[in-house]
């Protein structure tokens, strides 16, 4: 079982920064790929961000190109996103997320929900213009 728990989120102007948290906890031998989701208001969970568990392989979505990163501590356990140039349309509960994979079958990180098996509470992120 993993644990994950995200903290970070708050309220930010359009233009402004923040950086999400989420520590991980737990059998995290199989844990392949990390990634962050979001959800707003009567909308479907949107991939946002993934990263290879050893830190490469690095994948975002086209809305946050150029202005999130996703970076991995994993000495610290640690899963970071940092969020720059916000826009109002950046408002969402953000999720982390772990897929579970043994290290043997390879291949990369993708976008896709049903992959994570491990998700976190969520925290939210409000955006104003």
């Amino acid at each position: 079982q993993v644990h994950l728990v995200e903290s970070g989120g708050g309220s930010m102007q359009s233009g402004g920064s923040l950086r999400l948290s989420c520590e991980r906890s737990g059998s995290i031998n199989n844990i392949y790929c990390m990634a962050w989701f979001r959800q707003a208001p009567g909308k479907d969970r949107e991939g946002v961000a993934t990263i290879y568990r050893r830190g490469g392989t690095l994948y975002y979505a086209d809305s946050v190109k150029g202005r999130f990163t996703i970076s991995l501590d994993n000495a610290k356990n640690m899963l970071y996103l940092q969020m720059n140039d916000l826009k109002p349309d950046d408002t969402a509960k953000y999720y982390c997320a772990a897929e579970e994979r043994p290290p043997s079958y390879g291949g990369g990180c993708f976008l896709f929900s049903s992959n994570y098996k491990y998700w976190g509470q969520g925290t939210q992120v409000t955006v104003s213009s």
